[in-house]
């Protein structure tokens, strides 16, 4: 049996098209692509046209957002991980998913505007938490609890013990 792989599908009221094309910004690569639309057909549970499934990517990453109405929500019980290289790609990521009304969380974490909860990390704190030195990991955590958008500088103080 053969596999595309996984696509993540996102379900929304009815903003679909509007959060692929908004993914597709914020993710500016020679991935990211808003791919096919569906319409709901005769006998569907919208009106005939309205904006069924939009098919998209981000970074790499395949979605399908899915405009089936108002009866669940998003949770931070899933999230998205971005791992960021440098101050700058925190910085971004962070900005453009709170921006028009998402939020900021604790310990790097965002909430856009459609209530998609993202984990915005720095590839250096995965390594200051992988590695031998666990009182080093253990000063850079609490530093990173402190915080709502994580910066690299302080997380690398707080690592180092000054």
């Amino acid at each position: 049996m053969a596999s595309d792989g996984f696509t993540t599908c996102l379900w929304f009221d009815d903003q679909a098209e509007e959060a692929a094309h908004y993914y597709v910004s914020v993710f500016k690569d020679s991935d990211s692509r808003v791919g096919e639309i569906t319409h709901y057909p005769e006998g569907g549970h919208r009106p005939v046209g309205t904006v069924l499934t939009v098919d998209f990517t981000a970074n790499g990453q395949k979605f399908v957002g899915l405009n089936g109405g108002p009866q669940f929500k998003f949770t931070e019980a899933i999230s998205f991980q971005i791992t960021c290289e440098n101050q700058e790609e925190v910085d971004h990521y962070s900005e453009r998913l709170t921006e028009d009304g998402g939020e900021l969380g604790p310990c790097g974490w965002v909430k856009d505007r459609f209530g998609v909860s993202w984990q915005v990390v720095p590839s250096r704190l995965l390594e200051m938490f992988s590695g031998p030195d666990r009182a080093a990991a253990a000063r850079a955590n609490k530093a990173m609890e402190s915080m709502r958008k994580l910066d690299i500088a302080a997380l690398e103080r707080a690592f180092a013990g000054e």
